[in-house]
């Protein structure tokens, strides 16, 4: 049973969202996907709105959020379980990502602690200024399917930090886990004598998403999804005056120098492209290699991605799992396909919505600039280090990016020539550089910074206060 919290009630969603949800690893139609009426939203956003804010001092907020954080870790294998079930991404990958869900909360407190949201300056007269980080007012968070529990433990745990009364919606195609995060973080706060309306959760599709995020009673957004979703979500906060947080994807480039060990490219290549089963923001786009290596190095690939083991996602031994749903598989289909070149697919069959990841080789890269958000990558040759970073930058997103190299000061000097919001040397993890650097978007891949402390700020606007004891130039009395 899929349900709302609307102002401290749960109750069970009615409204077809008009799409049927699958077994990803048997293609089976298990559900129909249900969502919030339009006389359910307008009453979490009115309860929002009558609260306005928490004023809760952050050191309560920091201690509420350090009780969320044991409770969601507690029941971080539940939620990494359902969310592998909806998504099809092997157990093993949501388990890794499950330390996300309680130490996003955990992260918030700590930040909290350390006095993030208020800071002084002192004037040339001695006097001090006072800077007060203050929350927005309620806040809305959207998050995708592909990993949806932790992206909204990180949304949540930074808006009410900030005092954001917060409505959550997960993607109508995995609601799950993310029901069962938002049925922890209910109890915490319910114990904790927190406001009903402080942390609500709505289901639904693009309707329910725009509802939301146009109405003038939300004030800040942070939507986590596609390019064309983020444009409609931009165009509805331009018109209120908002802040948005967007992050839409991206088109992600490897560059493996000539140097560049071929067994080490071969094995962060593969793991960009199987990761969340390729269904992942930063997943491999364009693999830019050597003139005359594409073949042999796409061999390379694909035969590490061939020894991976296929199956059951609940299955611990399974490396790589089937695509969430038999309409996506078709829509990534077609856009390989499109892409034009030779495919190449990994000798790798499995259940239900399983997909053998490809490489492309030569495509034209005017036709590989947009995000397939699948197993497929294109693969292009170069012949100078300038034509392969213009190969890198040849899209119009700027998400991630990769560098191999032997010699790391050369493939440093080549990252800093990438337009990307993080660019890694020799490595392709699914965590960023440093905890505490943010994560930054250019171009369509989106706006505004992530990340540990940036998504705290998002939710808060600074307000100045002190005492100046001066006047206008031009008044003479």
């Amino acid at each position: 049973m899929i349900r709302n919290l609307i102002d401290g009630t749960w109750r069970a969603c009615a409204d077809p969202v008009g799409v049927d949800l699958e077994n990803p690893a048997t293609g089976e139609v298990t559900d129909p996907a249900l969502g919030s009426s339009p006389t359910e939203v307008d009453e979490a956003l009115a309860a929002a709105d009558a609260l306005g804010a928490w004023t809760a001092p952050a050191e309560e907020r920091a201690t509420v959020c350090e009780s969320i954080a044991a409770a969601v870790a507690a029941a971080a294998p539940e939620i990494v379980a359902l969310e592998s079930r909806a998504t099809g991404v092997p157990i093993r990958q949501t388990t890794g990502l499950g330390m996300i869900l309680g130490g996003a909360f955990a992260l918030a407190a700590g930040q909290l602690r350390a006095g993030i949201l208020t800071s002084t300056a002192t004037r040339e007269d001695g006097r001090e200024v006072l800077v007060e980080r203050l929350p927005w007012g309620p806040a809305a968070c959207l998050v995708p399917w592909n990993a949806p529990a932790p992206m909204a433990a990180h949304k949540v745990a930074n808006a009410l930090a900030a005092g954001c009364p917060t409505i959550l919606k997960p993607s109508e195609y995995a609601p799950y886990g993310t029901e069962r995060l938002a049925e922890v973080i209910d109890t915490v706060l319910r114990e904790a004598g927190a406001p009903a309306a402080l942390f609500q959760l709505l289901h639904g599709g693009a309707a329910v998403g725009s509802q939301v995020v146009s109405d003038p009673r939300i004030r800040a957004v942070s939507f986590t999804g596609g390019l064309g979703g983020g444009r409609a979500v931009a165009a509805a906060c331009a018109y209120d005056i908002k802040p948005v947080q967007l992050e839409l994807g991206g088109n992600n480039a490897l560059i493996a120098l000539p140097d560049a060990d071929e067994d080490a490219v071969a094995r962060a290549a593969a793991d960009l492209l199987t990761t969340l089963n390729g269904q992942w923001c930063r997943a491999l786009g364009r693999l830019i290699v050597p003139a005359g290596r594409e073949e042999a190095l796409s061999a390379a690939v694909l035969r590490r991605v061939g020894n991976l083991q296929t199956g059951d996602p609940a299955n611990e031994a399974t490396d790589y799992g089937p695509l969430i749903h038999s309409g996506h598989r078709a829509a990534v289909v077609k856009a390989r396909d499109a892409l034009g070149g030779t495919v190449l697919s990994a000798e790798l069959a499995g259940p239900g919505n399983t997909l053998a990841p490809s490489l492309v080789v030569g495509a034209d890269p005017a036709d590989t600039t947009d995000e397939i958000f699948g197993p497929v990558a294109a693969v292009h040759g170069y012949s100078s280090i300038d034509e392969a970073v213009a190969l890198a930058n040849g899209t119009r997103y700027g998400l991630e990016g990769y560098v191999f190299g032997a010699d790391e000061e050369a493939a440093l000097a080549v990252a800093k020539r990438v337009r990307a919001g993080e660019v890694k040397v020799n490595g392709s993890s699914i965590m960023s550089l440093h905890l505490f650097t943010p994560r930054p978007a250019w171009g369509i891949s989106g706006y505004s910074e992530e990340g540990t402390a940036e998504t705290l700020r998002f939710f808060t606007n600074p307000r100045v206060v002190g005492v100046e004891n001066g006047f206008a130039l031009h008044s003479r009395s």
